[in-house]
C-alpha cells in the first residue's frame, strides 16, 4: 500500500485511504524545483516551436573552407525553399549540379581502385 509521510513522519489516514482506492495523492511540494522548472521550460519551447529548428553550420566548432560553406548554404536554401528538412540523395545531387559540380571521370568501384593502386606501387 502506498503511504505519504506527514510532516511529523507519520502516515496520514487520508493518504492511506487515497492510495488504497488506486489514485495517487497530490504531493504537497516538489522536492526538486530546478528540475521541474527546467522541464516546464522545455515543454513550453517544444509547444512554441512547432517544428525542428534549422541547424546553422556556421555555429559548429570546426572551420570550414569556402567550398564547404557554399555547399552547406546551398543545402540550407534548398531546405527552406522545398520545406523538406531531410532531402533525398537525388535532391542533394541536384543541389551539387546547381553549384556547377559535374562528374569528370568514370566511376571506378572501390575494389578495382585498390587493385590499380597496388599494381602501380
Amino acid at each position: 500500500m502506498y503511504q505519504v509521510k506527514a510532516e511529523a513522519g507519520v502516515a496520514s489516514a487520508t493518504s492511506t485511504a487515497t492510495a488504497s482506492r488506486g489514485t495517487t495523492p497530490a504531493c504537497p511540494e516538489w522536492t526538486d524545483r530546478r528540475a521541474t522548472d527546467q522541464a516546464s521550460r522545455a515543454a513550453r519551447a517544444r509547444q512554441a516551436s512547432g517544428r525542428r529548428r534549422f541547424v546553422d553550420p556556421t555555429t559548429c566548432e570546426r572551420d570550414y573552407n569556402d567550398a564547404e560553406m557554399e555547399f552547406m548554404m546551398a543545402m540550407n536554401e534548398y531546405k527552406k525553399a522545398s520545406g523538406r528538412m531531410f532531402p533525398t540523395w537525388s535532391e542533394v545531387l541536384e543541389v551539387l549540379r546547381s553549384l556547377g559540380y559535374e562528374k569528370v571521370a568514370p566511376h571506378i568501384p572501390a575494389a578495382e581502385a585498390s587493385r590499380r593502386t597496388a599494381a602501380s606501387a
